[in-house]
């Protein structure tokens, strides 16, 4: 392969152990990492952990333990983690090991040697929580954390960041894909453009920290240190530096938006002062919010990755993230909307479409790809989907070029519920009863459209989700997916006759006790966690930022009363609002009720459970108009009986008096489950 793409997490700092958010930013690298595999490119993935600075040594004296031994627990646990969850790191970066700390010296040196480091005397604010010098008076808070800040005093040896002030502002302007999205450049460029002061970068008041050559009472500014590892990794300053030459400049340095200044401004203008090349692009993704607050462990509202790992599995975990929140800006969490979009989009989507599809090739076909015909059992309908799942594949890889997850999953989800629709509608099952010619013929047909679609899907999904998608792709007798090239992929590649392989459920659905038991886990943990937060100063973690802030959003109890009670003046107060509990539900059965004209009997996907519904609406809607529309429903209302039916919740509809109701909906795409506020 000639292609090389180069990818880079931030490194994590060590002072507190790895959580949900850092698995976000993780899981964005991994899937990008994978897909450039499956697109043919020369794939290096790098991450690591950032683990010096003031704050380290401060944390490991007061734990009792020297600054090495506590970096060395705590980069385990982040290894092990990413382990566990299959994330295929080519190298694992630590800033105390020997290959980073002659590497971040000879940087230093170059940068010495080209005249931009100078010494000098400081007094100021510093910020030991982000490592950071700030413009505030003595006494006064941090401006980014809020922190009380300290004052020192003490020789430093500074950087001349004033004098890359234009080269930046050039970099910028001529390369606008440096920074991502648009929102964080502009940050930057007033940043820049409001004027540079020269940095501080070496620290002469504690130890913990790689030694200034020719002057060991100095250490390096953690951030210098931290920066370099994207180019330390790839064995720069080493005697063998084929890596770096093979794989630098990075194509992607994916971070939080917390740390865009030192990404942007410091590290480019620290490579600039060196003589070596500056990455192709640095990506800034939003927050993780949990309640509308960062993460921290300060608020008692950090999440771990491994209570989703032991509930659910990795790929639970990873296609929430990616599909739910919009890269780039800033998404909440919650236990509540993981197991909803389980359920709706992998439970009752593409495990669902890839249970009926392949049992009933397995029941019918004994166990082999059917071969559709190509004349009379040949309708419009399978031209339509083969249209779709091209248009799929090409907009998928766009979206996905651009860092638009979640725009792409939600297009190829549309490709699984449009296959869903044609299933439903062409009903194999009843085809398979008929004995005739054109109806095994058209069986086939079905069955070999839908099996097709699938594989497209499964491909397209991979990166995202490695070991479901592997085993729907084992299951269709296709072998190894990560041999597959998505470049190639194409419709009507499903070779006729292949022999299937097992089929087993790939997503269990989760029902309500997988919150709980969630929660509890989270619950158990907190008392422990007596760990300081997680800091900004890092090429990596920062407390809620990149690495996220996690609100965790109770589920509200089904025993919640739902009728508001008013006022003497008949209104009702925000508080009685507040107990009615509307959720977005999606219509799966919808039958006529005997003996009742104006009565529907409707089962309803609520994303973790299934309901049943008697309303009022026979004579506005046919059953069949309402089997996969995305309805709202009152779902804490204690339930009734209508004509011996028990019917669990209310749809919400607009009449006026006398007229036809009209049920609620949206304009925009909303998962199963969500909950109106």
């Amino acid at each position: 392969m000639t292609n090389k793409f180069y990818i880079t997490t931030p490194i994590y700092y060590v002072n507190a152990r790895p959580h949900i958010g850092h698995a976000y930013t993780t899981i964005a690298c991994d899937a990008i990492a994978r897909r450039q595999r499956m697109m043919g490119f020369d794939t290096w993935f790098l991450t690591g952990t950032d683990e010096h600075g003031q704050k380290i040594q401060r944390a490991a004296e007061a734990a009792g333990k020297t600054p090495q031994v506590l970096t060395d627990e705590i980069s385990g646990e982040f290894r092990a983690l990413w382990d566990r969850m299959g994330i295929t790191y080519n190298d694992y970066i630590r800033t105390t090991s020997d290959r980073h700390k002659s590497g971040v010296q000879q940087l230093w040196k170059q940068i010495r040697d080209k005249g931009y480091i100078y010494k000098d005397s400081y007094t100021g604010q510093y910020c030991v929580f982000d490592e950071m010098y700030v413009e505030v008076g003595p006494g006064e808070p941090c401006p980014e954390c809020g922190r009380p800040t300290e004052t020192i005093k003490e020789e430093n040896l500074f950087f001349k960041l004033s004098a890359f002030a234009v080269q930046l502002l050039d970099l910028y302007t001529s390369q606008p894909d440096f920074i991502l999205p648009e929102t964080r450049r502009n940050e930057v460029i007033a940043f820049v453009r409001s004027g540079l002061r020269d940095l501080s970068i070496s620290r002469s008041t504690f130890s913990w920290g790689i030694p200034v050559p020719d002057d060991p009472k100095h250490v390096i500014y953690v951030w210098l240190d931290a920066l370099a590892n994207y180019i330390t990794a790839l064995g720069y300053g080493s005697a063998d530096d084929s890596k770096c030459k093979k794989y630098w400049p990075a194509d992607v340095h994916m971070i939080g938006k917390e740390i865009v200044r030192f990404h942007c401004v410091y590290w480019p203008a620290f490579l600039l002062a060196a003589g070596l090349p500056l990455p192709k692009s640095i990506v800034a993704h939003g927050w993780l919010l949990f309640e509308e607050s960062k993460m921290s462990k300060s608020r008692g509202n950090i999440v771990r990755a491994e209570t989703i790992l032991d509930v659910l599995g990795a790929d639970a975990l990873r296609y929430f993230l990616l599909r739910e929140v919009v890269f780039g800006q800033d998404g909440s969490f919650s236990f509540d909307a993981l197991v909803q979009r389980y359920n709706s989009d992998l439970a009752n989507g593409l495990g669902n479409l890839a249970s009926r599809t392949l049992a009933m090739i397995t029941r019918y076909f004994r166990g082999e790809v059917p071969y559709p015909s190509q004349k009379a059992a040949h309708t419009a309908e399978e031209d339509l989907l083969a249209a779709l799942a091209k248009h799929t594949i090409s907009e998928f890889h766009d979206l996905f070029e651009q860092y638009q997850f979640s725009r792409a999953l939600e297009l190829a989800w549309a490709l699984v519920g449009a296959v869903d629709k044609y299933i439903v509608e062409n009903e194999p099952w009843a085809l398979a009863e008929k004995q005739d010619e054109n109806s095994r013929a058209r069986l086939a047909t079905v069955l070999y459209t839908s099996a097709e679609a699938l594989r497209i899907v499964t491909a397209l999904a991979h990166p995202v989700m490695p070991e479901a998608t592997a085993k729907i792709w084992s299951q269709l007798g296709l072998g190894d997916i990560r041999k597959v090239s998505l470049e190639n992929l194409r419709w009507g590649q499903l070779q006729l006759g292949t022999k299937l392989g097992k089929v087993e459920p790939v997503f269990p659905r989760a029902d309500k006790s997988a919150i709980e038991r969630m929660q509890k886990m989270e619950e158990q943990q907190r008392p422990a966690a007596t760990e300081a937060p997680p800091s900004a100063a890092s090429a990596g973690a920062s407390e809620g930022a990149t690495q996220g802030s996690v609100p965790l959003n109770r589920p509200v109890s089904p025993e919640t009363p739902a009728v508001p009670t008013a006022t003497s003046d008949g209104k009702i107060t925000i508080d009685d609002f507040a107990k009615v509990e509307l959720r977005v539900a999606q219509v799966k059965v919808a039958e006529k009720v005997k003996g009742a004209d104006k009565l529907l009997r409707l089962e309803v996907d609520l994303g973790y459970e299934m309901r049943q519904i008697v309303a009022g609406i026979a004579e506005a809607y046919a059953p069949e108009t309402l089997v996969g529309r995305k309805i709202v429903i009152i779902a804490n209302l204690a339930p009734r009986k209508l004509r011996g039916l028990e019917s669990n919740g209310m749809l919400l509809a607009a009449s006026l008096e006398g007229g036809k109701p009209v049920l609620a909906g949206f304009l925009e795409d909303v998962p199963v489950g969500a909950r109106l506020k």
